[in-house]
């Protein structure tokens, strides 16, 4: 792998995430864009932002970029819950997508606090 970040577990798990939410929204019947376009931009905020953080130099750089991509996980959670109550995903695919981008926010809070 060319770059460090790629070794992360927290970045590969974003990745994964943003993949299956990828590939979860691309079987959404048509007239729900608007929360495809908005649950793909947030779950793929998330490993970029992971990403562009760890090419920062300074800890308060990189700390900032952790934020967004924290802050990204939280834009998840109700995507999550909408995409259930509308019946596009199933009670099963909820909670382990759920489960993931918890297990994800709690690493970027772990990150964050080194920087601390």
């Amino acid at each position: 792998m060319a770059f460090i970040f790629e070794n992360l577990k927290v970045y590969q798990k974003a990745v994964d995430f943003a993949e299956q939410i990828s590939n979860l929204t691309d079987n959404f019947p048509r007239g729900n864009y608007y929360i495809v376009d908005q649950i793909n931009r947030a779950a793929l905020s998330i490993p970029l932002n992971i990403a562009e953080g760890n090419g920062k130099f300074t800890g308060n750089d990189k700390k900032s970029f952790f934020f967004i991509a924290r802050g990204s996980t939280h834009e998840c959670v109700p995507l999550l819950e909408i995409c259930k109550r509308k019946g596009l995903i199933s009670e099963t695919e909820w909670k382990k997508l759920s489960f993931q981008v918890e297990e994800i926010a709690k690493m970027l809070s772990g990150m964050i606090n080194r920087y601390s």
